[in-house]
């Protein structure tokens, strides 16, 4: 697929009517990075409204990071329960605070290389803590970004890091933070892992539905 064909994909996505991924709603909320970057490791392998709810409780105790360290692990698991991997959150959220007072004057980095330092920070969290908390360049890739590239044929990677780092060398730097917000919320509602519905989907004229063996 060439990036004219994709750009037009984009702005017809853009006017369509989607839920936003969750991570960009708390951004609407709040513009803090620190939250932003709770937010996104609370969202890893759960469902959005799992980590909606778990968002709200864990920053109603804890907005900051030396709030955040006057809790124990068992209080912060107890808070994000029933998130993924909740214990593992809970132990990286405190050493996160913990790096961030004694490091960075508690204060969330605004670089991708910096934020990949901290424990349990990978190129999605960091991209999305770098797009939605400082507002800079980044293209945030998780599993719908990563297949729903490979299946429009835009790229043909094995892995989202190198779906990334295609698209930071194909995709016009302008789209870099709406693309995962559209792909996300397209993947979620339309364009699904199996069995997508194409019926209903309205940018099928442009797709060439790339490894869709089924669709609806």
């Amino acid at each position: 697929m060439k990036t004219e064909t994709l750009l037009n994909i984009l702005k017809i996505l853009a006017k369509t009517e989607m839920k936003a991924p969750i991570v960009t709603l708390i951004k609407e909320r709040t513009n803090d990075p620190y939250r932003i970057l709770i937010s996104t490791i609370l969202s890893l392998r759960t469902k959005d409204n799992v980590t909606s709810i778990a968002s709200k409780k864990l920053f109603q105790k804890a907005r900051t990071p030396f709030q955040m360290l006057k809790l124990n692990k068992k209080e912060i698991e107890n808070l994000i329960f029933p998130v993924g991997f909740y214990h593992r959150k809970a132990e990286n959220i405190l050493e996160i605070s913990k790096t961030l007072v004694e490091n960075y004057n508690a204060k969330v980095p605004s670089s991708i290389d910096e934020l990949l330092k901290f424990k349990g920070v990978g190129r999605k969290t960091a991209n999305l803590v770098v797009t939605l908390g400082f507002g800079k360049p980044g293209i945030c890739v998780d599993t719908h970004v990563h297949r729903i590239s490979n299946r429009f044929g835009y790229v043909k990677t094995k892995t989202p890091d190198k779906t990334e780092m295609v698209l930071r060398k194909k995709l016009p730097q302008e789209w870099w933070i709406r693309y995962n917000d559209l792909l996300v919320a397209f993947g979620q509602t339309i364009c699904k892992p199996i069995s997508p519905l194409c019926s209903k989907c309205p940018i099928a004229q442009y797709c060439p539905k790339i490894g869709v063996k089924n669709h609806r």
